[in-house]
């Protein structure tokens, strides 16, 4: 029977894929229990139509997230810390820190999304990544300054 998965389930289909399977598991296990559909010609017709709608939308984000690109690469932040001796600075710059720093820009960035390849613990210039979405990710610039 074939079936077209509506939930994602390990090792078995992702939603949106169709796939042959045997009658009995499609029917007691797929279809009772919610993760795919019997495939009809009317299912089949609504799929297409899903798929279209969902590249249509990913289009959109990834416009939206060009567009944030280019505003945040313009963007400097500037962290005023703390120094010791010999100009060593007391603790780093964490992603929390970038994530509030941004929102008080506009940006609505989750901390997770910020990249930090290299500690921030030294005065001058860092490069940051900013992950927009899965195929946009943006440079930050970061500059550390004396207090």
């Amino acid at each position: 029977m074939k079936v077209i998965f509506i939930k994602d389930l390990k090792k078995q289909g992702k939603v949106n894929e169709v796939k042959e399977v045997s009658d009995g598991y499609a029917t007691n296990f797929l279809i009772k229990n919610g993760y795919a559909v019997k495939y009809t010609k009317t299912s089949g017709e609504k799929l297409n139509e899903d798929l279209k709608n969902n590249a249509k939308k990913e289009e959109a984000l990834i416009k939206e997230a060009n567009n944030i690109k280019e505003k945040i690469e313009k963007e400097t932040l500037i962290f005023k810390v703390t120094c010791g001796k010999n100009d060593k600075v007391f603790g780093s710059i964490s992603s929390k820190q970038i994530e509030e720093e941004l929102s008080k820009l506009g940006y609505n960035i989750d901390k997770k999304n910020i990249n930090i390849k290299t500690p921030i613990s030294s005065l001058g210039y860092y490069d940051i990544e900013v992950i927009l979405h899965k195929k946009v990710n943006a440079n930050l610039k970061i500059k550390l300054e004396k207090k």
